[in-house]
């Protein structure tokens, strides 16, 4: 049996980053950048006004000063200044020649229509954007790897990168089995439970970003089982969910083998989510097919979908931060488990004055799918602990879909 870590070192040597496909400007949004975008032009282009306020040589201050322009952003300096001379300027106002200093509106006094005194000093380059000095020609504003925001839009707008490339993103295909399971369609049946967990993975594949490709429910029948499976194995990622255990009636395991699935672990020391396995399939055409079979308790499948799934996932589309993100909260009532497994506690987070406060969800049965409806995060409790009072410092990964970090951010 595989640790939480050990078993992720695996599934992390087998998702390499995809080749690149060229995407426009409007749709890069969350992609990662597979080269280097450099700057067209130096920003600001010249020496430029950081403020609303007067255009002066610093040598001539504090004095009363000429007006002898006014400059707008857009306009084009007419007039060299000479001593005792400034020019009214507006913010982002390119500054006219002689001028190496900006004094603020508020700290001029108007004396005439064209007079204005100043009673400071100032010294060159005051409240002064000098030229180049966000981007220059030729420097690289964003490198390979880099997860397209909208400040990193911004910038892809200021440089006129109107595509570029970026790498692609895994093609997701999801399947559930057993012949317990009730589709979304099907009429309702007590004697039935629900396939929540199909739903639920394609939320999660949708949070990053991605489009799951849905193959329903495959019954107890190793045929059938057999003509999805081949079905899911089209796709980069395959997320199976059910059937991973080692009872009579479960073909997965046997199935996949069948089909050339070379699996590389099939428990993870941690709860829930224990009866995890993972394996790859080398297509012949040099790519390869990464197989999760995710636990049939709809919590475990969960909470191993964000332990081993995103972080894949994220990595192959060139993302250096697979990680959710993790901070450090205090316990909000004393918990008790038992040692052996790393555990992942569901819970809400609060802030005070003092950081935020983690309380769990409620029961953390691997079935009561509520307990991650209502969770802020994921308490990470290391396999040697048995309890922590109430106010113990704990480590709890971010379920917000949108913050992640370069590690783990726990020790087991």
């Amino acid at each position: 049996m595989k640790k939480v870590s050990e078993a992720l070192g695996i599934v992390l040597e087998f998702s390499g980053k995809l080749g690149s496909e060229t995407v426009s400007m409007d749709a890069a949004l969350g992609r990662v950048l597979a080269e280097d975008i450099r700057a067209n032009r130096d920003l600001p282009p010249f020496d430029v006004s950081a403020m609303d306020g007067f255009a002066v040589r610093s040598a001539d201050l504090p004095g009363t000063l000429l007006i002898v322009e006014d400059i707008k952003a857009g306009d084009i300096p007419k007039i060299a200044l000479e001593a005792g001379q400034c020019s009214r300027i507006m913010t982002g106002a390119a500054l006219p020649k002689g001028a190496d200093a900006v004094i603020r509106v508020e700290d001029a006094k108007q004396i005439s229509a064209d007079t204005v005194q100043m009673d400071i000093k100032t010294r060159p380059g005051h409240d002064v954007r000098l030229r180049g000095e966000s981007m220059k020609t030729g420097d690289t504003v964003l490198n390979t790897g880099t997860e397209i925001t909208p400040g990193a839009i911004g910038i892809l707008a200021t440089v006129k990168a109107k595509s570029f490339r970026v790498f692609r993103r895994p093609t997701v295909a999801i399947l559930s089995t057993g012949n317990e399971l009730e589709s979304i369609d099907d009429p309702v049946d007590p004697c039935k439970i629900p396939d929540s967990n199909s739903h639920a993975l394609m939320a999660q594949v949708q949070a990053l970003g991605m489009t799951p490709r849905m193959l329903g429910i495959a019954r107890d029948d190793p045929i059938e089982l057999e003509r999805h499976l081949r079905l899911g194995l089209e796709s980069d990622v395959l997320l199976v969910s059910g059937g991973t255990s080692v009872g009579l009636h479960d073909y997965v395991r046997p199935t996949m083998e069948k089909l050339g699935i070379d699996m590389k672990f099939w428990r993870v020391s941690m709860k829930p989510g224990h009866p995890l396995a993972f394996g790859v399939l080398e297509r012949s055409e040099g790519s390869r097919t990464l197989v999760f079979g995710l636990p049939g308790n709809p919590v475990s499948s969960m909470v191993c979908f964000e332990q081993f799934v995103a972080p894949s996932m994220r990595s192959m589309t060139g993302n250096t931060r697979p990680y959710h993100r993790t901070v450090t909260a205090r316990l909000g009532q004393p918990i008790a488990m038992k040692p052996g497994r790393t555990e992942f506690v569901r819970v809400t987070l609060a802030s005070d004055e003092q950081g935020y406060l983690a309380v769990p969800t409620g029961t953390q049965s691997s079935g009561v799918l509520l307990s991650m409806a209502r969770a802020d995060g994921l308490m990470v409790l290391p396999a040697e602990c048995s309890g922590l009072p109430a106010g113990a410092r704990v480590t709890v990964q971010l379920l917000d879909g949108t913050a992640f970090q370069d590690a783990t951010g726990y020790i087991e």
